[in-house]
């Protein structure tokens, strides 16, 4: 198989490339790997990647960044009007009960099922069940200790589901609701600082 050599990957034609790159990837990317793919550092790969982000803002298609992984996705209000032109049918809502785990998660996350339920105050055996088999969240490791139990943390598909193109997007969480559609607006009592303080029996996270 004969090689074609690779034009040049100037500064300037870094964020088209790297927008090319992930127009066709079939799933998130990391830095790392875009870096490789263009044969440039991984500083002035993300330099591109806030070039694109700033280029994005107002457009039709946003960069989603989690860490170092980030792919391109429509924008968050043009959602229902993509899903209704594939012919998908809008995601049922998410219970009070899962919601509230939910957003338990994505502040103090990484967080164990038990360190959920310390904070709500109730089983939270169905709600956790319920958002891992809709993809909003994951596990992600072990706790040290007995049992070594699940840490879970949220995945794409949560920043998807509501709109959000970066983790840090998320709202302080006093000020924060999600009402029975599913925006998120949640209001929750302080989480402790540590969840140690959730239950002297749980484990922390790693």
């Amino acid at each position: 198989m004969t090689l074609h050599r690779l034009p040049g990957t100037e500064t300037e034609s870094l964020p088209l490339l790297i927008e090319s790159i992930l127009f066709v990837a079939q799933q998130a990317t990391d830095v790392q790997t875009l870096a490789l793919a263009v044969r440039r550092t991984r500083g002035e790969v993300t330099r591109a990647l806030d070039e694109l982000d700033e280029r994005y803002a107002d457009g039709g298609i946003r960069l989603q960044r989690d860490g170092d992984l980030v792919q391109l996705v429509s924008a968050p209000e043009a959602g229902p009007y993509v899903e209704r032109f594939l012919g998908l049918e809008s995601h049922q809502r998410l219970s009070g009960a899962a919601l509230e785990s939910l957003a338990i998660i994505a502040y103090k996350q990484p967080m164990t099922r038990a360190g959920v339920e310390a904070v709500r105050g109730v089983n939270s055996d169905a709600a956790i069940a319920s958002l891992l088999g809709r993809g909003l969240v994951e596990e992600i490791g072990r706790a040290p200790g007995p049992g070594r139990p699940a840490l879970f943390g949220t995945t794409f598909k949560f920043l998807e589901h509501f709109g959000l193109s970066d983790p840090s997007e998320l709202p302080p969480l006093a000020n924060m609701t999600v009402s029975e559609d599913g925006q998120i607006k949640l209001s929750l009592a302080d989480l402790p600082d540590d969840e140690d303080d959730l239950d002297e029996d749980e484990p922390a996270a790693e």
